[in-house]
């Protein structure tokens, strides 16, 4: 097999980048255990994943995020015999960061169905953080609504309490439920994660460092207690791009749904809705994109790069 450039060239980087074919060798001879149809099921709108790129990028992937799950078992079980304990493992957290329509809710929901078929662990949960996103009446109040996904429109506190309750082995942790139909947290409604052998965590945000604390205090930040985390990455015209096709295609299905906070936006014309999704993107998407999630993506386990047909065409990962 051919040496990642960076390793050809004596690189210093912390980081070992491989093209995709170099990639894909990596899975060449573990089986693909996923369909056309249950891939069509995890697929979001506008993501052009298909088996090959399951097979060359996300299989490996998989594989890899096994080793480091079976490596954390070995850790703990150490652990144990050294502390004389007999307290029952954690779930192996994973966080999947990345903008808004890049292509990170495919990966989790990818990541999640793939992991679930090793027979390591086949108990695996994805929480999304857009759950811990305040209510829109407290967005209100705050005058937060025009930015909705930035790290003060969500409530960060419950977000840590429910990263620490999971690492510090409660039996059942929940978790707010959000609707992307109606734009909201739904009330009355719960998440209950009851111990997984792996929780996937997707968001926005979930690299985020600490804030300060008060009065100088070391603070905790959710990603201290992220197991190993992947950053879905593209050029910003392309995310661009993307988005405004999304919104153009949602236009013409579930922005029509009768209870949408979007029906609005249905009766636009194409124009109409372009000039619309890019204004919310210079507005909104695209400031969040640049001030708070793509610094975060050098402190990222893994880095997935997308070229411009939505394809990922290189991996970055960090040594160990």
């Amino acid at each position: 097999m051919s040496r990642p450039a960076s390793l050809r060239n004596g690189s210093t980087s912390p980081f070992v980048d491989f093209d995709r074919a170099a990639w894909a060798k990596l899975g060449a001879n573990t089986p693909l255990p996923l369909t056309a149809a249950e891939l069509d099921r995890v697929r979001s709108l506008g993501d052009e994943v298909d088996l090959d790129e399951v097979r060359e990028v996300y299989l490996p992937l998989s594989r890899l995020l096994t080793l480091h799950v079976q490596e954390g078992g070995r850790l703990y079980r150490a652990y144990r015999t050294f502390l004389g304990a007999n307290t029952a493992r954690t779930p192996f957290v994973i966080g999947v960061a990345g903008s808004v329509s890049v292509g990170k809710s495919t990966t989790a929901r990818l990541l999640r169905l793939l992991l679930a078929r090793w027979p390591q662990h086949p108990r695996v949960e994805l929480v999304t953080t857009d759950g811990f996103l305040y209510p829109n009446a407290e967005l209100e109040r705050r005058g937060l609504m025009q930015r909705k996904g930035f790290p003060e429109s969500y409530d960060r506190r419950a977000l840590l309490r429910f990263v620490t309750e999971i690492k510090a082995g409660r039996p059942e942790v929940s978790a707010p439920v959000y609707s992307h139909l109606v734009y909201d947290i739904v009330p009355d409604q719960r998440l209950t994660v009851r111990r997984p052998d792996i929780l996937l965590l997707e968001g926005l945000n979930v690299l985020q460092p600490a804030q300060p604390g008060r009065e100088g205090k070391a603070a905790l930040a959710v990603s201290d207690f992220i197991d190993f985390s992947v950053y879905v990455d593209a050029a910003t015209d392309d995310i661009r791009r993307w988005y405004v096709e999304r919104f153009l295609r949602l236009r013409e299905t579930a922005f029509r749904d009768p209870a949408s906070y979007f029906r609005r936006y249905a009766a636009f014309n194409e124009q109409e809705a372009i000039a619309h999704a890019e204004g919310i993107w210079a507005e909104i998407n695209g400031p969040n994109l640049e001030q708070n999630i793509r610094p975060t993506r050098g402190r990222a386990s893994l880095v997935l790069r997308k070229g411009a047909d939505h394809n990922v065409t290189g991996i970055r990962l960090r040594k160990v």
